[in-house]
């Protein structure tokens, strides 16, 4: 109980008369004993706070990773320019939703257009050049076929005058002439062998269809086709509009940055943990993930993908050199992914490069760290806006061809010109020289005009020319494996040679079959 004195030199009061202020003190043992009283509750609150603080930590908060050095990141897809040009159109602004396949840009078509009739022109011009060639190696063909014919005449005219010779019913004169007629007609033979084979290293092995020069200006038309086709710009993926930087009358080249698309169905947070907190967190353990948007209202339940398998600081533009001297120890920090689940994206959308304040669950042991949980699933991963290009533009080139091969009378392409394989064959002159006799001017002149390579190649020229193949389906590759027009797997065509058919089998193949 406190007790008070009163200054025995005041008057007394009297009754319902309140005392003058500072006429009672609190005596000095009361006030200790109070302040101990209050020291002692708040050394309890704290010693019981901090216990239930060890308590929570040992038995909940120790076995969760937070941090919230976190943000929101996903596909930012780029829109670029493929072709050279000028705007003339924009379709699409910022904020606008744009589905995969939408024109966004369109570019001045003009130059394009006109480059690619010069390119139809050229495939066009190509293909009648390539067919006149299969036309004259055929007319050099009969030409071998006439003057063979010639020759072999005079041979058989010769043969019978040398008979006759020793009886003296054929003079020398009509030998020698024959002789000189022989040789001219030889000399004939062989100069209509070599336009032949001239011909036959321009067109020999091939047709006009698959023809080199034809081929190469079959894919200058495509390359055209292309480079037209894409002066309007579609959207990759289906997504939202951000960062449009597309103004009509700007001239734009290839890989310029035209806007972005962004689509919000597929999100995940990266989180950058400290080096120290790293030791048990793994792939597939739970965390929820708290966006400064919504606040505590929500909270999405994610899954860690993966762990970056770098720092920061080892994929930045210009990265620390330890070694120069300069160092300090600084607690790196590793970036980990972090999934979003799709529904409740749907249901509380949010943007990229939102803040979060995350935490991972390390109870559970989830996946190996060498795994991850990443995958290109989603729709952002592949885009089909580009499968028709190249199809259709092989169908305009197969159009061109067909068009512009030649049409005989009767109506027949210009491989009706090459089925008979007779006309293609390789006429040797050589005769047999040993039925001249010896003697006389005439033996000795043949057998110096005989002497020749009996292996001069042969060449072979298809019947027909194969035309292009039906036009793929869109989401087929058109090039590399799968093809069947380029890559491993297309390959060459398969060997007609045997097994164990070495390289000098087949060159003693062919040098046997030249005989």
């Amino acid at each position: 109980m406190t007790t008070t004195t009163a200054d025995m030199s005041q008057p007394p009061q009297s009754p319902g008369v309140p005392p003058p202020a500072g006429s009672y003190r609190i005596h000095p043992k009361a006030i200790r004993a109070r302040r101990n009283r209050r020291l002692l509750v708040v050394a309890l609150l704290v010693l019981i706070a901090t216990v239930g603080y060890l308590v929570y930590w040992y038995t909940h908060d120790r076995f969760w990773i937070r941090t919230d050095n976190a943000y929101v990141t996903g596909n930012l897809v780029p829109v670029a320019a493929q072709a050279s040009g000028i705007i003339t159109q924009v379709l699409a602004e910022e904020t606008q939703f744009v589905n995969r396949g939408d024109l966004l840009v369109r570019l001045d078509e003009h130059q394009a257009y006109a480059a690619l009739g010069r390119a139809r022109g050229r495939l066009g011009e190509e293909v009648r050049r390539i067919a006149a060639l299969f036309i004259n190696r055929k007319q050099l063909a009969e030409k071998l076929r006439s003057r063979t014919a010639r020759l072999e005449l005079a041979e058989h005219d010769m043969d019978r005058y040398q008979r006759a010779s020793p009886s003296g019913a054929i003079s020398k004169q009509i030998l020698q002439n024959t002789a000189d007629k022989i040789a001219s007609l030889e000399a004939e033979v062989r100069e209509t062998q070599a336009e032949l084979d001239s011909l036959d290293a321009q067109i020999g092995g091939t047709t006009v269809m698959a023809h080199p020069s034809v081929d190469l200006a079959k894919h200058q038309l495509i390359e055209a086709h292309l480079e037209y086709a894409r002066q309007q710009i579609r959207a990759p993926i289906s997504g939202y509009v951000a960062k449009r930087k597309a103004q009509v009358g700007d001239r734009v080249q290839p890989g310029a940055s035209l806007m972005t698309i962004v689509p919000l169905d597929h999100l995940w947070v990266e989180a950058n943990l400290r080096e120290t907190e790293l030791q048990h967190v793994r792939p597939g353990q739970p965390a929820l993930v708290s966006v400064s948007l919504y606040g505590s209202k929500q909270t999405f339940h994610g899954t860690v993908e993966g762990l970056v398998p770098g720092s920061g600081s080892a994929f930045a533009l210009l990265p620390p050199d330890n070694s120069t001297g300069n160092f300090i120890h600084i607690v790196e920090r590793v970036p980990v992914r972090i999934a979003l689940p799709a529904d409740e994206l749907r249901e509380h959308p949010i943007r990229p490069g939102l803040s979060t304040m995350t935490s991972i669950n390390i109870t559970e042991s989830g996946q190996s760290v060498w795994t991850s949980l990443a995958t290109p699933s989603t729709a952002e991963y592949e885009t089909d806006v580009y499968a028709d290009e190249l199809p259709t533009a092989e169908s305009m080139a197969k159009e061109v061809m067909a068009t512009n091969l030649v049409v005989s009378e009767n109506g027949d392409g210009i491989d009706s010109l090459l089925e008979d394989e007779g006309a293609i064959e390789r006429v040797n002159p050589r005769r047999d020289v040993d039925r001249l006799p010896n003697e006389g001017k005439a033996a000795p002149q043949l057998d110096r005009l005989r002497e020749r390579d009996d292996r001069r190649p042969s060449s072979f020229v298809p019947r027909r020319s194969p035309d292009l193949g039906a036009t793929t389906f869109p989401l087929t590759p058109s090039i590399g494996p799968d093809s069947r027009s380029l890559g491993p797997e297309a390959g060459r065509n398969p060997s007609r040679l045997k097994p164990g058919f070495g390289l000098d089998d087949e060159r003693r193949a062919f040098g046997s079959g030249r005989r």
